[in-house]
């Protein structure tokens, strides 16, 4: 048992059990999910205090329950380091994750039934940008983008449709773009029709910190990224009210704040929030440049090796910590495949679909793989290249299998693939091979 679960493994020992496996499986495997990452154990001791037991509904000298003068200093303080790093004027750290604040934001913002523009989804955008099945799509009208064939953003048919349809607001950012985001020129393209922009940078904010991606804030009205992912703080987001925003509309940070707390969210969770504060003082440090740059570096260097190895990447390599594979010319819809295969052999990454993809989000034909977890760990490019000669070997040893069109011959397909990855002895034997490197690099919990 591992020694910072002693006490709960006599009270609940079921649960015990659970985070025990937990840290093994992460332990023994390497995730290369670009939107997971490992906290430090500085970050994971501030979660579990007692701030968790506290309420604290409203803002710092503002709160509705009283015995808050310590929980006033903790938000206060963790306002500061955000505003420092990101160099802006007001931040709210209060939003539970992405999703939430970006909904807070519209709410603050808009009018239902506002026109609004973000990447469409299938091309690299976020469930929040507008997606028609979300509720950003379904309570604000969105008119969404692309990328072009060669996966940077089609500013010309941004500006287009920013032209036709003046929105009041336009989102950038997204979960799959392995680029860097041309914010001035967006930004252009906003201002000519006069709406907000929104700088969503969850995936990129840790890069922005460690000086390995343009900053927004001069561009944007507003922004908000997560504080898990590049940043590598425990899963909550941050909202931040630009100069520019400011200048445009005096009041955007107390409508924002306003529209948290209490329009939309309930009491903070101080836990997360000690937690983010530890975070942001670790992106404050020197070495954090260090990391983020070694995460670009990681992901650069297995771009390569994927391609070497005769993988297809979507805009042919990465500026940042992600990497998009378009698998169609193995076969239409095998992101699923890819996942699953390599989950067994301790390989953690996740399908996704591509710009154009001729299969559903469901059996998408790519893959999204990223090096902020493994870099996070120490890997380094050698340890890349073999993860990449692993991904490849995969793909070789399953090559013949495709994802039948008919619903129920793929059902039959799947469910024969899944009992073959149990008892291929290719599998395990790799899987050993992953184990190997992965008790080199111990994750920071443990």
């Amino acid at each position: 048992m591992y020694p910072f679960i002693t006490m709960l493994s006599s009270s609940d020992p079921q649960i015990a059990d659970l985070i025990a496996r937990e840290t093994e499986r992460q332990q023994k495997g390497v995730t290369l999910i670009p939107s997971e990452n490992h906290t430090s154990k500085e970050v994971l001791e501030a979660l579990g205090t007692v701030f968790t037991d506290k309420y604290a509904e409203g803002y710092p000298g503002k709160r509705y329950y009283a015995g808050n003068e310590v929980a006033d200093e903790l938000e206060s303080l963790v306002q500061d380091r955000a505003k420092k790093l990101f160099s802006v004027p007001h931040a709210n750290v209060q939003p539970y994750s992405g999703s939430p604040a970006n909904f807070a934001i519209y709410l603050a913002a808009l009018e239902p039934g506002d026109k609004i523009m973000g990447l469409e989804l299938t091309h690299g955008g976020h469930l929040t940008h507008g997606y028609h099945l979300n509720a950003s799509g379904r309570i604000w009208k969105n008119f969404p983008y692309h990328v072009k064939p060669d996966g940077s953003i089609d500013l010309d048919e941004l500006r287009d449709l920013a032209k036709t349809h003046r929105p009041k607001m336009i989102v950038c950012g997204g979960t799959a773009i392995p680029r860097k985001i041309p914010f001035e020129e967006i930004a252009q393209i906003a201002d000519s029709v006069n709406a907000l922009l929104l700088a969503d940078v969850s995936h990129i904010g840790g890069l922005i910190a460690g000086g390995q991606h343009e900053n927004p804030a001069p561009y944007a009205h507003i922004i908000m990224t997560t504080t898990h992912k590049t940043l590598r703080g425990p899963r909550g987001a941050i909202i931040m009210v630009t100069q520019k925003g400011l200048d445009r509309d005096p009041d955007l940070a107390k409508k924002i704040d306003k529209t948290i707390i209490p329009g939309f969210q309930g009491g903070p969770h101080l836990n997360t929030i000690a937690g983010i504060g530890v975070a942001l003082n670790e992106a404050m440090e020197p070495n954090f440049k260090d990391y983020a740059r070694d995460v670009v570096k990681n992901a650069k260097t297995l771009a390569e090796a994927l391609i070497d190895a005769g993988f297809s990447l979507i805009s042919g390599g990465t500026d940042n910590h992600l990497i998009l594979v378009d698998l169609t010319s193995t076969g239409i819809g095998r992101g699923i495949l890819y996942q699953e295969a390599l989950e067994r052999i301790g390989v953690y990454t996740n399908k996704n679909t591509i710009p154009q993809d001729p299969s559903s989000p469901f059996y998408p034909s790519g893959l999204r793989i990223g090096s902020p977890a493994a870099t996070t760990r120490g890997m380094t490019g050698a340890d890349m290249k073999q993860l990449a000669s692993w991904i490849g070997m995969t793909g070789e040893h399953m090559k013949t299998i495709q994802i039948p069109d008919d619903k129920e011959e793929r059902k039959e397909a799947l469910r024969e693939f899944r009992e073959m990855l149990t008892t291929d002895p290719f599998y395990e034997t790799l899987r050993n091979d992953v184990r190997g490197l992965c008790e080199r690099y111990p994750i920071p919990g443990v």
